[in-house]
C-alpha cells in the first residue's frame, strides 16, 4: 500500500499533510509512530475511571495528533469528544467515544497494511 492509498483508506488528507510536513518520507515515519501514541489508552483508562479532566486532555491530545497527521475522520471524532468533555464534563454520549475508537481502529488497521 502506498502512503496516498493509506490516506484514501482512512479518509485522510494526504495533500494537506504533505504541506505540513516537508517530505513523504517524514510523513511515512510519523504515521508509523502513531501506534505508540498513548492518547487512546489514556482516554480509555480515564473514561473507565470517570476521570473527566484526564479524559478531556487525552481526547484533546488525540485531536491534535490526528489533525497534524491528516487523519481527518479520527480528528473529527476526537474533536467532537473533546468538546463534549470540555470543562471536565462527564461522558454522557457514548457514541462519541465509540466513534473515536472506531476511527482509531481504522487507522491502526491501515497502518498495519502500510507497514
Amino acid at each position: 500500500m502506498t502512503l496516498k492509498e493509506f490516506y484514501a483508506q482512512i479518509d485522510g488528507n494526504y495533500e494537506d499533510t504533505l504541506h505540513r510536513l516537508p517530505s513523504e518520507a517524514l510523513v511515512h515515519r510519523f504515521v508509523l509512530k502513531y501506534p505508540a501514541d498513548p492518547s487512546v489508552a489514556q482516554l480509555r483508562d480515564s473514561v473507565s475511571a470517570a476521570d473527566w479532566e484526564t479524559a478531556f486532555r487525552a481526547a484533546h491530545t488525540l485531536k491534535g495528533v490526528a489533525q497534524n497527521l491528516g487523519f481527518d475522520s479520527l480528528y473529527r471524532a476526537a474533536a467532537d469528544l473533546t468538546e463534549h468533555l470540555r470543562g471536565g464534563k462527564p461522558l454522557t454520549e457514548q457514541p462519541l467515544m465509540d466513534a473515536v475508537l472506531i476511527e482509531h481502529e481504522r487507522v491502526m488497521t491501515a497502518i498495519e497494511a502500510l507497514g
